[in-house]
């Protein structure tokens, strides 16, 4: 089993600066190819997340991984993992609790979004949200140049296993662009994720239908070895589809579900040519 290093440098990639809708962030860029919009998991962009964004690079990408909360590069311990956790559920930028509606965020993401089109070309871009921007992805959907979203163990609501954090309005409209484009979502979560449940995926069939593509990982799949301490002791069981408790070997559920989502980026984003 690969053991990742404590700190990521993240010397490969450009670190950029930008100001979008009147916000500025800090994206780090790498690769070449469409655009793909890597968004963290919690408790920020760890080396794991790191590591899955070069596996996007490598694929024939261009990586636009924006810093969304935490230290960039860092593994932190479960007190300061979950202070990161805690400062972004009342952060202005998400909504972290049932009936808040989508997280401000989207709207400085989507923005992200048409400046990667513009810069990487293509026929549009794609984007993995992971646990707490689970569902960022989703919501990009309101912008013309996303193509490909895939949900990794989406999280928000907090409060609530069988709601969405998308207002009806907004998943009906993305309904709407899913079947008039004929696109799809992919979804991944572990059968027995205490924070992704099986009810969330329920309610995101009954709200896309047959345009919601959900894996679900047996938990005997996920890797046990090496945890960094937030996620031995705070999250506490099998969660991160594709880095933390990603086994990185043939045949394994976990590099098959990381496999398949190089390969949707792919079809999207390369082996099909945009007539809407």
């Amino acid at each position: 089993m690969t053991v990742l290093p404590a700190f990521d440098a993240l010397a490969d990639f450009d670190p950029r600066d930008l100001v979008l809708e009147g916000v500025g962030k800090r994206v780090h860029v790498a690769g070449s190819g469409p655009a793909v919009i890597v968004m963290t998991e919690m408790p920020g962009i760890s080396p794991h997340v790191a590591r899955f964004a070069r596996w996007v690079r490598d694929a024939g990408f261009t990586v636009w991984m924006p810093s969304l909360f935490g230290r960039d590069g860092a593994v932190p311990d479960a007190e300061e993992g979950t202070t990161v956790f805690k400062r972004a559920c009342v952060s202005a930028e998400f909504r972290a609790f049932a009936g808040q509606g989508a997280s401000p965020v989207t709207q400085w993401l989507r923005a992200l979004a048409r400046h990667a089109h513009a810069e990487c070309g293509g026929p549009g871009v794609g984007a993995i949200g992971m646990c707490f921007t689970g569902n960022f992805a989703l919501s990009m959907m309101l912008e013309p140049a996303m193509l490909a979203p895939v949900l990794s163990q989406p999280t928000l609501p907090l409060d609530d296993p069988a709601a969405l954090e998308s207002p009806a309005e907004e998943l009906a409209a993305v309904r709407a662009r899913l079947e008039r484009e004929d696109l799809t979502v992919l979804a991944y979560r572990f059968a027995g994720d205490r924070f992704c449940r099986a009810e969330r995926f329920d309610a995101y069939r009954r709200a896309l239908g047959d345009r919601f593509l959900e894996r679900v990982l047996p938990d005997e799949s996920a890797n046990r070895e090496n945890l960094p301490p937030f996620f031995r002791d705070v999250v506490g069981g099998p969660h991160s589809v594709v880095t933390v408790h990603l086994i990185d070997e043939a045949g394994q559920p976990t590099a098959q579900a990381r496999d398949e989502i190089l390969r949707f980026f792919s079809m999207r984003l390369y082996e099909t040519v945009r007539t809407v």
